[in-house]
C-alpha cells in the first residue's frame, strides 16, 4: 500500500469556506473514484491556511488509474 499525501495552501481566511463546498459537493465526487480517505486536515499551528488530505492505494498503478479517472470525470471537471 502507498499513502499520497496532498496539500493544498489557501488564501487567508477561506479554510472554512473551501472546507463546507468540499463537502458539500467535492468529497461526494472523489470519494467512490480515489477510494480510501485516510483523513482530512486543516492546520492551526505551524503553516497557517493549509489543507492536508492523504489517500490511500493499493499500489502505485491503483492510484494512477485512480487519478485518471478523476482527472477524466465531468462531475469533477466542473466542480473545479
Amino acid at each position: 500500500m502507498i499513502v499520497e499525501q496532498r496539500r493544498y495552501t489557501l488564501k487567508t481566511g477561506k479554510v472554512p469556506e473551501y472546507l463546507q463546498q468540499y463537502e458539500k459537493e467535492g468529497f461526494a465526487i472523489q470519494q467512490p473514484i480515489l477510494g480510501r480517505l485516510v483523513g482530512y486536515f486543516s492546520t492551526e499551528i505551524g503553516t497557517l491556511h493549509q489543507i492536508v488530505h492523504p489517500w490511500a492505494y493499493r499500489h502505485l498503478a491503483d492510484r494512477h488509474a485512480r487519478r485518471a479517472r478523476l482527472g477524466a470525470d465531468q462531475r469533477w471537471l466542473s466542480y473545479l
